[in-house]
């Protein structure tokens, strides 16, 4: 359970709520930490009449009476424990009782065959050993020859590393001989120790079934406890929402300039601390660039560029985010604050989409998808993930299929759980998840964004052209604040031309 949280700490109240956060503030928080939060309310509208509700009284006496009644089956519980501890104690003698009588007997036979094998192994041991000490000389060896030829490339003049490697590939070629013999000598075979149970002890296992029987009776619970409400939280703990109440509500709009205004977005994502990170596309010009924005949608700076076109992002782990280089057949992790690329993994397919939890990223293309994980790098393919786009969910992966028209959902080994098509999903192309489970998909063809529930049985249409979405191609949820960014074309009424901006919104 967490501990409840002051209203007071180091004599500065709080007097805002930060919504993006989800947490109270007080003025030093609101300039150290919230800055750029928007979602400031007060705080006394969050807690207003919270103690004077009729709640109050009821938790109280439920609270009361919930612990009563634990500390009664405490009670109870543990004059069970010492009347089954008896038990036991009584049981276990019989048992200890008849087990001596045949320990005895076997303990001899047993003392024979453990000195027979001490010795036996003994003999196998010392010929291990000494060839394992012959192989720690040879190793010694190497490593010798390892620091002089590091010291013979820093000091040696011509002459004496020519004469010095002469030396170390006489040294070294005597060492692989000796690995050679070993190997076909015979002194590296495998060699055993195996025990054969003698028939007439295998027989007692045979036809002795069992030692004895346990047995456990039950009877009825009698101890009488005081009745508690079984809905006693519902006034205050959070409800996971129903579909129907998901309503986004607008924040801002990313604010691009002029000289940006024909840039193509393929991804938006919103960054742990609150920033936008948008990947813009050229197919033609086949190059790409990663842009920063600030919490209040301004643009920052330009992140990185790429040669070829890229067509995804997703955050990983501290500052690293990864950008999906479609047919180069690679994924690069790119430090957002460093600006530059870190390391790039090579794939077997194309990269159209990936996603990550930090532990490992889903890499996936029309015809299958692969796993990395990002602690050894290893990969695994996975045959029937086919996806336009992905998103992870408590070890789920979930994807769009933009030909198909529709929204999939796998186990992390690629599993089918379910499948959902719907007439307002056409076109579906990026992907993501709220807090609760709830699939958010941008529809294209048809200029919506969709919410697929937890389940995949039903759908709603929360964002439409009326709402001036139009051709969204990406889509990202900041989970613990609620707030959602979506791409879309806009027209600008002064030169009457289409460019694609995103939306920000609160859900």
């Amino acid at each position: 359970m967490q501990d409840i949280v002051p209203v007071q700490r180091s004599k500065k109240k709080y007097e805002l709520y930060c919504s993006f956060h989800a947490c109270p503030c007080c003025v030093t928080c609101i300039t150290d930490k919230h800055q750029k939060c928007q979602e400031m309310k007060p705080l006394s509208d969050i807690i207003k009449k919270v103690k004077s509700s009729a709640s109050v009284q009821l938790f109280e006496k439920d609270l009361k009476d919930v612990k009563e009644n634990l500390e009664e089956i405490i009670k109870y519980l543990n004059r069970r424990v010492n009347t089954s501890t008896i038990q036991k104690t009584k049981a276990a003698e019989q048992v200890r009782s008849m087990r001596r009588s045949i320990d005895d007997f076997l303990d001899k036979l047993e003392q024979e065959i453990l000195d027979d094998l001490d010795s036996k192994q003994s003999k196998l041991k010392s010929k291990m050993n000494t060839l394992l000490q012959q192989l720690k000389t040879q190793a010694n060896k190497m490593s010798q020859l390892q620091r002089e030829f590091s010291k013979m490339t820093q000091y040696a003049t011509e002459l004496q590393m020519y004469v010095g490697l002469r030396e170390i590939e006489k040294t070294t070629s005597e060492a692989a001989k000796y690995l050679e013999d070993l190997k076909s000598g015979g002194p590296l075979d495998e060699v055993n120790l195996e025990l054969t149970i003698s028939s007439e002890l295998q027989s007692i296992l045979k036809d002795v079934k069992s030692f004895g029987d346990i047995n456990i009776n039950t009877g009825p619970f009698t101890l009488q406890l005081k009745a508690v409400r079984k809905d006693q939280a519902q006034h205050l703990l959070h409800n996971t929402p129903t579909i129907e109440q998901i309503k986004p509500s607008f924040l801002k709009q990313l604010t691009i300039s002029k000289d940006m205004k024909k840039k193509n977005i393929y991804a938006c994502r919103i960054l742990p601390d609150g920033k936008y990170l948008i990947l813009e596309s050229n197919y033609i010009h086949t190059r790409s660039n990663l842009l920063l924005f600030s919490n209040d949608g301004m643009f920052m700076r330009e992140v990185v560029k790429f040669t070829g076109h890229s067509t995804d992002t997703c955050f990983v782990r501290t500052n690293t985010v990864a950008v999906a280089l479609e047919k180069k057949y690679q994924i690069a992790l790119v430090d957002v604050e460093k600006k530059k690329i870190l390391q790039t993994i090579n794939i077997s397919h194309y990269c159209e989409s990936v996603a990550s939890d930090g532990q490992i990223l889903v890499v996936s293309s029309k015809e299958k998808s692969t796993i990395v994980n990002l602690n050894d790098m290893s990969q695994t393919i996975l045959e029937g993930v086919v996806a336009d786009h992905v998103a992870l969910f408590k070890g789920n992966i979930y994807g769009t299929d933009y030909n198909e028209n529709k929204v999939c959902c796998y186990t992390s080994t690629g599993e089918p759980l379910w499948t959902f098509m719907h007439d307002d999903i056409y076109g579906p192309q990026g992907i993501t998840l709220d807090k609760n489970g709830f699939v958010y998909v941008v529809s294209w063809n048809n200029n919506r964004v969709v919410v697929v529930s937890p389940d995949g049985k039903t759908c709603k249409t929360i964002l439409s052209e009326a709402d001036g979405i139009k051709s969204p191609l990406a889509i990202d949820i900041h989970r613990e604040s609620g707030i959602m960014i979506v791409s879309s074309e806009i027209t600008v009424e002064y030169d009457n031309r289409e460019y694609e901006t995103a939306f920000v919104y609160k859900i």
